[in-house]
């Protein structure tokens, strides 16, 4: 058999919007060698093996976007580059990280692709790039690969270095909100929003969730001391330290009782419906090692619901469902678990985040509750007999409209007694739908930083928002957490123009920074002398709570190399389209692969926002019809038909007029006197710039005479620095 082969000859982590995506991407050059003389359906028995080991590609729409789109692919032949693309987005997907964006693009040179896929975390798509690569070679030779112990590596990854289930479910409904997000390290703390209006998370916790209220709800005993005198029902407790002392509680509070530890977390050596001393003892024994104070409850009888209370409202509620497996007598637990999540995934919808063994395996209460059977995952259970594992966080049933009027009062009251912001408050009820006083249930616990994925949708009708009812709460209305950004790209004069710019808010009396090719700016205050117009330099902007506006400047390498260091902007200016021999690398060789790269600045300009386009310039003025925003030109020519064209659109255009600067729109014009020194090449886009920001156009013209070249403004800066 012919041993095809595949080559990763390159990768590159694009970490914002780029020439491919809105969203970060890993952009993989690879060389298909052989494979490209045979598409997929002539290879003998590749297409079964490949959806045998990965059934979640049957969900994969492809080009016909309906489920099954991409099999059908596969059987009427398609090439390896497209199918690394697939195999990696499921890998992906099963490693809890469903991104569901991919492309593959030929080259100019024969069996040479683009391989693209979207990513949230740099390491697992890298990670899942190789997997796939090796997968799909063990499928074409038919030779074995361990995909379950694949997955497994896949999914430690994604846990040690990704963001958790609850983060990642407020990041990504900050993104379909068109709020910025930035990682502010490779754990869960995340900044929404830029310069003075972010905001920021850890989890499910926000900068407004107080420190003391934190701590009051990880004592379960001093909540409920809290919250009782609120009329709020919590069972009848105590604090005990010793086993005797645990037994002597049960018997004042009278049988059934509960037993958990004073402070833990994920229902760990939580014990309920207890109705003798022995099972008390063996019960506080488990506890203890948890937390050296043990509570001793009354036991509630009903079923566990968790409330998610944002703000003031109860935006969440999951009532605790059974998970049952059904024994065959042959297969152990384990895989029995595993078919039935397989199952489970078939029926969710396909960005669904799956259930998988791991998740099982590693939560305390599901350990307990099989110990109480007198079984492990290693066990072959009865054939018929019904194993049942409870209370897990990531499985419920959505009760939020059955949730009683005044069971959602009482819970968001005791989220503000205790101080949250964010709070999951556990109940136990027979009915939730009917007052707790009446059925004799009662408030068990409330928690900071609650578990979003109880409330996470996994069928294709699931319907809770959490991710973002807590967005709402931290930008309500309107407010997206944006500051003014003016994004400068083209080929010619960006750095001149980036740092007048800058100096033109400065002088509106706006807090700016500048990132561009000669440094980085706060105000008029050079704090990196190094090349500043990349990725990194334009976070280092972003993330600073004292600027109310940055500008930053984007080269065409850097654009290739790590893509826009912001989402959306709320002006673009492109300044011209030039070749440049350096770009050729990166497969960009002629105009029309430069103009669909330079459009990137004006695909992410606002639906409010401004592109500011140089009308000279053909290519650059083609551009105008992929702004979702207003259009606004320039041009030295005062007669140009597109300033003619633009003004009798009612649109704005800033143009010079002889020894006059205009500013006009539609039929209205301001003119000004031109200033000696408005001969240099960045004062025209600079003015046109700094109007799409607001800048008064007096104070533009008065400040482009009082700015120096920016070689001479660099020195200064520097001799002021020293």
């Amino acid at each position: 058999m012919n041993q095809h082969d595949i080559r990763i000859l390159d990768q590159i982590f694009l970490r914002g919007p780029n020439r491919w995506s809105y969203r970060p991407a890993l952009e993989a050059l690879v060389d298909i060698g052989t494979l490209e003389e045979f598409p997929s359906n002539t290879l003998p028995g590749f297409v079964p093996r490949l959806v045998e080991w990965l059934p979640g590609l049957r969900k994969h729409e492809c080009s016909y976007e309906e489920p099954g789109g991409f099999v059908r692919r596969l059987e009427e032949g398609t090439w390896v580059g497209h199918i690394l693309e697939h195999v990696t987005l499921e890998l992906q997907t099963q490693a809890g990280r469903p991104a569901g964006f991919g492309r593959a693009r030929s080259t100019a040179t024969t069996g040479i692709y683009h391989v693209v896929v979207r990513t949230t975390q740099e390491d697992l798509t890298r990670t899942c790039l190789l997997r796939a690569r090796d997968l799909i070679l063990a499928a074409i030779h038919g030779k074995a690969f361990d995909v379950s112990q694949t997955l497994r590596e896949l999914r430690v990854l994604a846990d040690r270095k990704g963001f958790g289930p609850s983060t990642a479910c407020i990041v990504d409904a900050a993104v379909n909100a068109k709020i910025p997000v930035v990682p502010l390290s490779q754990g869960n703390l995340v900044i929404l929003g830029h310069g003075t209006r972010q905001r920021r998370i850890w989890t499910a916790e926000t900068d407004r969730t107080s420190a003391i209220a934190e701590s009051i709800a990880s004592d379960k005993d001093l909540a409920k001391q809290l919250i009782a005198p609120c009329g709020i029902p919590v069972p009848e407790g105590q604090l005990v330290r010793n086993a005797d002392a645990a037994v002597e509680a049960a018997e004042d509070i009278g049988y059934p009782v509960a037993v958990k530890p004073g402070e833990a977390s994920r229902g760990e050596a939580v014990f309920l419906d207890l109705n003798d001393e022995s099972a008390v003892r063996a019960a506080f024994a488990a506890a203890n090692e948890v937390d050296s104070t043990v509570i001793v409850e009354k036991y509630i009888e009903g079923e566990e619901h968790r409330l998610l209370v944002v703000g003031d409202k109860v935006v969440a509620a999951t009532r605790a469902e059974m998970f049952r497996i059904t024994g065959n007598g042959r297969d152990t637990l384990q895989h029995l678990l595993i078919l039935a999540l397989n199952q489970l995934a078939e029926a969710s919808a396909p960005t669904a985040v799956p259930l998988t063994i791991e998740d099982f395996e590693d939560f305390p209460t599901v350990r307990l509750a099989l110990n109480r059977q007198g079984l492990s995952f290693d066990a072959v259970p009865a054939a018929g007999q019904t194993v049942e594992l409870p209370r897990h966080a990531k499985i419920g049933v959505d009760v939020l409209a059955e949730v009683h009027p005044s069971i959602a009062a009482l819970a968001a009251l005791a989220a503000r007694v205790v101080g949250l912001d964010i709070a999951g408050v556990d109940i136990v009820a027979k009915d939730i739908s009917r007052p707790l006083a009446a059925q004799g249930g009662a408030l068990i616990e409330i928690n900071a930083g609650p578990a979003l994925p109880t409330h996470l949708p996994r069928g294709p009708n699931g319907s809770h928002h959490a991710g973002e009812a807590i967005v709402r709460h931290l930008f309500p209305g309107d407010d997206h957490g944006r500051i003014p950004l003016i994004g400068v790209g083209g080929s010619n004069d960006t750095t001149a123009v980036a740092r007048l710019v800058g100096f033109l808010l400065h002088l509106h009396g706006v807090a700016v920074g500048v990132a561009c090719g000669n440094g980085l700016y706060l105000g008029e205050r050079r704090v990196d002398h190094n090349d500043a117009a990349n990725w990194a330099a334009g976070q280092r902007l972003l993330v600073n709570r004292t600027l109310n506006a940055a500008v930053i400047e984007t080269t065409a390498e850097s654009l290739l190399r790590e893509g826009l260091p912001y989402d959306r902007c709320q002006v673009a200016l492109v300044t011209s389209l030039q070749g440049d021999d350096r770009l050729a690398r990166f497969g960009v060789e002629d105009s029309e692969q430069l103009t669909k790269l330079l459009r990137t600045h004006v695909d992410v300009v606002l639906a409010q926002g401004v592109a500011v386009l140089n009308a000279d310039d053909a290519g650059v003025l083609a551009l105008a019809e992929f702004c979702e925003g207003e259009i606004l030109i320039y041009s030295r020519d005062a007669q140009s038909p597109a300033v003619r064209e633009a003004l009798a659109a009612g649109r704005r255009a800033v143009y010079r007029d002889e020894d006059e600067l205009v500013f006009a729109q539609g039929a209205n014009a301001e003119r000004l006197p031109i200033p000696p020194t408005f001969d240099a090449p960045e004062c025209l886009p600079a003015a046109a710039c700094a109007w799409a920001a607001n800048v008064p156009v007096d104070l533009i013209v008065s400040g482009i005479v009082g700015f120096p070249s920016a070689t001479t403004a660099a020195d200064e800066a520097q001799r002021t620095n020293n």
